[in-house]
C-alpha cells in the first residue's frame, strides 16, 4: 500500500488501518515501546492501501492479534528507513529488484516452507519469473501488475493504445507521467523496443531522447501523488499510473468515461513479495499471515478490493467476484524491473537532468 495518494497502487482509503497505525504512533510500538496489555502484534510496512482492511480484520481474529500497518511510499524510502534502523517491523512487501538488494544486504530472513501450507497456490509460473530471488529462497509473491495508462474518452474520443500517446501535442498540459524514474525511463526503452533493464549508454541515450523531446513538452507535469484525484477532476486528461488508484476516485457512474490500457509495447512490470526481516521477533505469527493472505478466498478477496487480476494465485481466480481493470494477459509483453547494480547511478543522473528540465 502507500501513503496518503503517494507512490504507487494507492487504493481507497481503510480507516481502520489507519487506526491502528495511529494507535502503534501513540505507544511507540515500532520505536521499542510496550503495550499496556499482552495481546499480540504483527507489524507490517507496505504500500499504502494494498492489503483490504476486511482482510486484516479476519487474520487478527483467527490468530487473536493485533496488526500494526505502517506504510511507504516507494521503495527507496522504504529501503532507506530500513538501513537507517527502522528494523522492529515484521513482513515487508518489496518489489523484485529490492527483494534482490535486500538479500544481498543481509537483511531477510529465510521463508520456511514448512509453515506455509498454501504456497502451493501461488501460480508456477509467477514464481518461474522470480529470477530476483531463486527458489524464492526469501520471498513469496504477493501480486505481479504493472502501471498503465488512463484516458477520458470524452475528452480524447479517439487514441492509440501505445506510449506514443504522450507524443501528441493537442494534449498538452493536459497529461501526466508517474513520477518515477524506472517507470518513465523503462516506458521509454520499451516503446523503442529495448529492455526495460537495458544500460548501456546508447539505450540510455534514446530513452532519455524520447522523454526529453517527445514526452516532456506535453506533460503537465510528473506526478506520483496526485494524478487520480487530477484525472478524476478533469484537471488531466490522460495519465500514467495505476488502475485501482485511478478507478478508486472516479464516480462510478462516470466509470464508463475512463479507459485504462497497458500499452502494447509493454514497460516496467512489478512483483511485489512478501518477505520476513531476519530480525523479527514474531517470525511464526509473520509466516501465518503470509499462508492467510494465499488462502483463495483471501486472496480473491484482496483482488477484488482493487479491481486486480487474480495473478499470483491460482485458485482464487474461479472465486473473484468483482470487475478487473486490466486482463492478466495485458502484462504479456511486460518485462520484470531488476536490479540494475552499478549502472543505478547511470540512471539516477539521467533522470535527475530531465527533472531539472521539467
Amino acid at each position: 500500500m502507500k501513503t496518503a495518494l503517494s507512490g504507487r497502487r494507492v487504493g481507497a482509503a481503510f480507516p481502520a488501518v489507519l487506526v491502528l497505525v495511529g494507535f502503534a504512533l501513540l505507544f511507540g510500538s515500532c520505536g521499542g515501546g510496550k503495550s499496556a496489555d499482552a495481546k499480540k502484534r504483527l507489524f507490517i510496512y507496505n504500500w499504502t492501501y494494498y492489503t483490504p482492511d476486511s482482510v486484516i480484520e479476519k487474520f487478527e481474529k483467527e490468530y487473536d492479534v493485533e496488526v500494526v500497518y505502517d506504510s511507504f511510499p516507494s521503495n527507496e524510502e522504504m529501503f532507506a528507513k530500513l538501513k537507517a534502523g527502522g528494523s522492529d517491523y515484521d513482513i515487508v512487501f518489496p518489489s523484485g529488484d529490492y527483494v534482490s538488494i535486500m538479500v544481498k544486504e543481509g537483511m531477510l530472513a529465510p521463508i520456511d516452507r514448512t509453515k506455509l501450507k498454501n504456497f502451493g497456490n501461488v501460480d508456477p509460473a509467477v514464481l518461474a519469473r522470480c529470477d530476483f530471488d531463486p527458489g524464492n529462497v526469501y520471498s513469496v509473491p504477493y501480486y505481479m501488475g504493472a502501471a498503465g495508462v488512463a484516458v477520458n474518452k470524452a475528452k480524447v474520443p479517439t487514441f492509440e493504445k501505445s506510449w506514443s500517446i504522450f507524443g501528441r501535442k493537442d494534449l498538452a498540459g493536459k497529461m501526466t507521467m508517474l513520477d518515477d524514474m524506472r517507470e518513465v525511463m523503462g516506458d521509454a526503452l520499451a516503446y523503442k523496443g529495448k529492455s526495460v533493464n537495458a544500460t548501456g549508454d546508447a539505450d540510455l541515450a534514446l530513452a532519455r531522447e524520447v522523454i526529453e523531446r517527445e514526452w516532456v513538452p506535453n506533460l503537465l507535469k510528473f506526478d506520483a501523488e496526485a494524478f487520480a484525484k487530477g484525472f478524476a477532476a478533469g484537471e488531466f486528461w490522460v495519465v500514467q499510473g495505476y488502475a485501482e488508484s485511478i478507478y478508486a476516485e472516479i464516480d462510478p457512474a462516470k466509470r464508463g468515461d475512463v479507459e485504462f490500457f497497458i500499452p502494447k509495447e509493454g514497460g516496467p512490470m512489478y512483483i511485489d513479495s512478501m518477505v520476513v526481516l531476519k530480525g523479527s521477533k514474531r517470525q511464526d505469527l509473520a509466516h501465518a499471515f503470509i499462508d492467510f493472505i494465499h488462502r483463495p478466498e483471501m486472496y480473491a478477496e484482496f483482488v477484488d478490493a482493487f479491481g486486480f487480476p487474480a495473478t499470483c494465485n491460482v485458485p482464487a481466480r474461479a472465486l473473484k467476484k468483482g470487475p478487473e481493470w486490466y486482463p492478466a494477459a495485458a502484462l504479456e509483453p511486460c518485462e520484470l524491473k531488476g536490479d540494475l547494480g552499478p549502472a543505478l547511478e547511470k540512471y539516477n543522473a539521467i533522470w535527475q537532468e530531465i527533472r531539472v528540465g521539467k
